[in-house]
């Protein structure tokens, strides 16, 4: 299992070893885009009402969240962005806005 410094880092090394490096942020949105779009196919495929055509290769759930992870860290390290300082920015911020949104569980 990988931290995210870790994702970050092993994902660096394999783009470092190509002279074209990351793509550009415009180009890596679109790239994000297509994969949440195949997450989407995937999730509908599953747990929808859309069944898969007999041609169609056989994908994962877990495959499409893996390619989603790769994407983002080819972003974040892009543009200079540590995910596990991005994630605690988000946290923080989703447990003060929501933190009496939802009905808490009795303990």
């Amino acid at each position: 299992m990988y931290t995210t410094d870790q994702i970050q880092k092993r994902v660096d090394e394999y783009i470092s070893q190509f002279k074209e490096g990351y793509f550009s942020p415009l180009s890596m949105m679109a790239r994000l885009s297509e994969e949440v779009g195949e997450l989407a196919r995937e999730v509908n495929h599953y747990y929808g009402e859309k069944p898969k055509k007999t041609t169609e290769e056989e994908k994962t759930v877990e495959e499409e969240l893996g390619d989603i992870i790769f994407v983002l860290s080819c972003f974040a390290n892009s543009l200079d962005i540590d995910l596990s300082e991005a994630f605690d920015i988000a946290i923080n911020k989703i447990e003060t806005r929501d933190k009496d949104r939802w009905t808490h569980k009795d303990n």
